[in-house]
């Protein structure tokens, strides 16, 4: 499955394989303790870890999403479907790409 990682060390946002599952999507943020954000009215969601900013780790990137609160270390970007099922998200790389702001 098709999603979309951000890195905001490294300030791209790159179209990955992986995330078709809760624990595709911990693997890819890094940490075990990950929570969601939806984005937009599609069902699209911005995962990320949810202990990011408790974790205090030096020289790791933030981002922001729109108007959401900005986030430390790596985001993913899945769509969910019927009973919650992750799916490739209804979003494009290219207009994720104008609505995220590396901090």
């Amino acid at each position: 499955m098709l999603c979309f990682l951000i890195d905001p060390t490294q300030k791209t946002i790159t179209a990955v394989e992986g995330g078709g599952d809760l624990a595709g999507v911990r693997a890819l943020i890094g940490f075990e303790t990950v929570d969601s954000d939806e984005i937009d009215a599609n069902g699209d969601r911005r995962y990320f870890d949810e202990k990011c900013f408790i974790r205090q780790t030096p020289g790791v990137g933030r981002f922001q999403l729109d108007s959401l609160a900005p986030v430390a270390g790596m985001g993913v970007v899945v769509g969910h479907g019927a009973q919650g099922a992750l799916k490739t998200p209804q979003v494009s790389l290219a207009t994720l790409s104008e609505r995220v702001k590396f901090l």
